[in-house]
């Protein structure tokens, strides 16, 4: 008979200890997957050289097209230079969809150091293009997202004109926050 008091009690406080320990236990520790995201905004300058702007050698209508612009933080080109952007696109319609247009943003600042490469695959000539971020290096390695250009200043020709960036990106193998 003790036997059966012993072992009920047993069982009665095994059961309780289950339960307050159910109740009472911190939830897991979940991960947060959350993606780090980033935006960026910054203008497309031509390049001062001598107090004029520099022209593209290239014709209208060449096959090709090779530019090197400066970024800076602000519209004006006096403002802060954060780096440069440079690319070969090839406009010519068999070559639309070559992996060739690329367009590369390095930036050179105390928060970031990298590249970002943007693809320029469709582009349409159009005031606003949403263009896509295929990757990156330095402090925007893996990076991806979109880049959306758009032309403010609308009376210079699309060689000259100035334009507005801005990136949103996305760095799926990064767990840390990003600076900025």
């Amino acid at each position: 008979m003790l036997s059966k008091i012993i072992y009920s009690t047993a069982v009665v406080l095994a059961t309780a200890a289950v339960i307050l320990l159910a109740l009472f236990s911190p939830l897991p520790h979940r991960k947060n997957h959350t993606t780090p995201r980033l935006a960026l905004s910054f203008y497309i300058q031509q390049p001062q050289v001598g107090g004029s702007a520099t022209h593209p050698a290239a014709p209208p209508d060449a096959g090709a097209l090779i530019f090197h612009r400066t970024l800076t933080e602000g519209p004006t080109n006096t403002s802060r230079i954060v780096g440069k952007a440079q690319g070969f696109i090839i406009p010519v319609e068999s070559f639309a969809h070559s992996a060739f247009n690329i367009i590369y943003l390095t930036f050179h600042t105390h928060e970031y150091s990298g590249s970002i490469s943007v693809q320029a695959k469709n582009i349409a000539h159009k005031e606003k293009e949403e263009l896509t971020v295929v990757g990156g290096t330095g402090s925007f390695a893996f990076a991806r997202g979109l880049a959306v250009f758009a032309q403010i200043d609308r009376e210079m020709s699309n060689l000259d004109a100035i334009y507005h960036i801005k990136l949103h990106l996305e760095f799926p193998n990064r767990s840390q926050t990003i600076p900025g």
